[in-house]
């Protein structure tokens, strides 16, 4: 089969975005790239209230900052709030103690982000999943996911076999919903009469939910599931598992990494990638060059490579299938399809 490469990251073409943002074309030994003003460069990150090797969304962002750590000698550092009570310490934490950036991933720590942006006009942070516009202080990182959801919608309505498609997300926030609509649009896009079975679980840091959510709607005869959840979202692909170890056949669909290099092609049909690492490398690289885009809000869909889906979707997507998603991506990519942002 020819190898499916949607999602393909080409860091240059991101660069390329992220450095317009900004009107420009565990430690270790710092080096020179790695150096702002003669010292090491600390970049520190606070998850959402999700672990940082969630298998998802955090864990991404976390290993693109071990990149830079491994490229450059940046010391790089994260922390896991357990409450939102935690969260706003967390962040102070970083700026106290003289961290150059500081990074939150998820947009509900927007307002804390926005607090001690305003309170310490000094320190610089950065966030995921958030539009925080007119802060220079600030810079904001923004997926359109409903853009790759919607490639993933093509996918499950063409690969589902009883007509009845899952969407699971984590909290009915924003950034969840444009999943959700996205989604939404790409099975229709396929299968107007296809039924769609939407469940939020109000988390993202319980896998029993998110099993428990699998397993009514596998019992329903949904075979396909796609899941916007976080660490939610594993305990999706643990009931897929056990099922198909017992014989039955259903797919998830998985978000933010390629997630069949840590649940399996047995269960995982394919996965929408958010390259949340690339960006965050980028990003944090041009603050250390003293070219940080405070203020803005990077935008990233299929056009910039920011979405799309994971290179093994040809491992059990076949090629006409996989035909059908290019040419839906160029349709969007071109203007000629506007994905919706809403459910």
């Amino acid at each position: 089969m020819k190898k499916f490469t949607v999602r393909t990251i080409g860091v240059s073409l991101l660069a390329t975005t992220l450095l317009a943002a900004c009107g420009n074309g565990g430690s270790s030994d710092s080096s020179e790239s790695g150096s702002t003003a003669g010292k090491e460069f600390k970049v520190g990150m606070v998850t959402d209230l999700g672990s940082v090797n969630d298998k998802s969304f955090n864990q991404s962002a976390w290993e693109g900052l071990q990149k830079l750590q491994a490229d450059f000698g940046y010391d790089v550092k994260y922390l896991e709030p357990q409450s939102d009570a935690e969260v706003e310490p967390s962040l102070l934490q970083f700026v106290n103690s003289g961290t150059d950036l500081t990074w939150a991933t998820a947009a509900t720590l927007a307002d804390a982000v926005t607090n001690i942006a305003k309170n310490n006009p000094d320190a610089k942070l950065g966030i995921v999943d958030a539009d925080i516009e007119g802060i220079d202080n600030i810079v904001s990182i923004s997926f359109k996911e409903n853009e790759g959801a919607f490639l993933a919608g093509i996918v499950a309505a063409s690969m589902s076999e009883t007509d009845k498609i899952g969407f699971i997300g984590g909290m009915e926030i924003p950034v969840i919903q444009r999943f959700q609509a996205g989604f939404e649009a790409g099975v229709r896009e396929i299968n107007p009469d296809a039924q769609i079975v939407v469940n939020y679980a109000g988390v993202f840091n319980r896998v029993d939910i998110g099993k428990s959510a699998a397993s009514t709607m596998y019992n329903d005869g949904v075979d396909v599931i796609f899941h916007a959840a976080g660490g939610t979202g594993n305990g999706i692909f643990n009931e897929a598992q056990e099922r198909f170890k017992a014989g039955e056949k259903v797919w998830v669909i998985g978000v933010d990494k390629d997630q069949s290099l840590e649940f399996g092609n047995d269960v995982t049909l394919t996965s929408m990638i958010k390259n949340v690492d690339t960006a965050v490398y980028e990003v944090s690289k041009q603050a250390a060059d003293g070219e940080f885009p405070g203020g803005q809000v990077v935008r990233l869909g299929l056009a910039e490579n920011g979405v799309g889906l994971a290179d093994t979707s040809d491992i059990n997507v076949p090629k006409e299938v996989l035909d059908v998603v290019e040419s839906y991506k160029e349709k969007i990519i071109s203007g000629e399809i506007t994905v919706p942002e809403q459910p």
